[in-house]
């Protein structure tokens, strides 16, 4: 009884299989729009993304940030899209400034002092879309990330804007070109 059941394959398993190949042509059909990635870019009329240099606005500077949110900005759109990135004259073009990076007290513990801080960054940004400018927008992106305060900002900084730019990026990238 064994040996059937591993050279039968399972009902579940055989619908699965026969679910996929039937979708297969649908899948091949579908010819520029959309990727497994979610950007829903047509290549025929898209092929070039520019990403500007977003400087700090912010009255709270730590200035590895520009550095962090611009090489990850430039790399979500490098792995997930076909785009190519130029200097000038982009098909899509992204503009903007971090305008916020600032913490507040979140919690507060039973002697009156903070327990816990937040972290909050804000990036405005303008995206121009050369191919339909009905897709054009000015907005703000923010993310936040909470600490314990018995920690230094200095100790726990680079990871907790790390975690902030991966989500504003994302929220970007989203409102871009994924069109979710």
């Amino acid at each position: 009884m064994g040996w059937r059941s591993s050279v039968i394959p399972h009902r579940g398993t055989l619908s699965l299989a026969l679910c996929l190949v039937s979708l297969l042509p649908l899948a091949v059909a579908c010819k520029g729009g959309y990727s497994f990635t979610g950007a829903s870019i047509d290549y025929e009329k898209t092929k070039t993304i520019q990403i500007d240099n977003f400087p700090i606005r912010s009255a709270y500077v730590w200035s590895p940030m520009q550095s962090i949110f611009q090489n990850k900005l430039t790399d979500v759109f490098a792995q997930q899209t076909h785009l190519r990135q130029v200097k000038k004259n982009g098909d899509l073009v992204l503009a903007g400034e971090i305008t916020g990076f600032d913490q507040y007290n979140k919690g507060i513990s039973s002697d009156g002092y903070s327990s816990q801080v937040q972290l909050k960054m804000t990036v405005n940004v303008r995206f121009t879309n050369n191919a339909n400018h009905d897709e054009d927008f000015e907005r703000q992106f923010s993310a936040t990330s909470e600490y314990d305060s018995s920690l230094q900002l200095t100790s726990v900084q680079e990871d907790l804007v790390t975690e902030m730019v991966k989500d504003i990026t994302d929220q970007i990238f989203n409102s871009t070109v994924a069109n979710w």
